[in-house]
């Protein structure tokens, strides 16, 4: 019996197509928790709400915690640097989106001071987090 080319043949490649089902796989699953992770850097008791959407994950977080420290993509500032970084961040993108998560024991007044820092340096798209019932 004769034997053909491709039986006597040893195996040369290696098929990927599972590894790169399984890396895509994961590459979504660190996409989807990323912003879950990101949003526990401070601590805030968000008001709740029955009718609320899921929060943006292209938008920028700006987090007003009880202490009132306000916090930039996770990094610290004041309102004055809110306000510089916001406008520089603006000149590069018009279409800039902005979540802000205020503690629900802070006095309205404040968080609509914020919420003018933020709209004084150009933002127009402005988003408020809470927390689903």
């Amino acid at each position: 019996m004769a034997s053909t080319a491709s039986e006597d043949s040893a195996i040369t490649g290696i098929n990927v197509t599972p590894l790169v089902d399984i890396i895509l796989v994961v590459l979504i699953i660190f996409m989807a928790t990323a912003p879950l992770i990101h949003n526990r850097a401070m601590k805030v008791d968000l008001p709740k709400a029955a009718q609320h959407e899921r929060a943006a994950t292209e938008a920028l977080q700006v987090v007003y915690n009880a202490q009132r420290e306000i916090s930039l993509s996770g990094k610290r500032v004041t309102e004055e640097q809110l306000g510089v970084e916001l406008r520089t961040l603006v000149a590069r993108s018009a279409d800039l989106r902005v979540a802000l998560r205020a503690d629900r024991n802070l006095p309205y007044g404040e968080i609509v001071q914020l919420l003018d820092v933020v709209r004084g340096a150009g933002v127009h798209k402005i988003g408020l987090e809470v927390k689903a019932k």
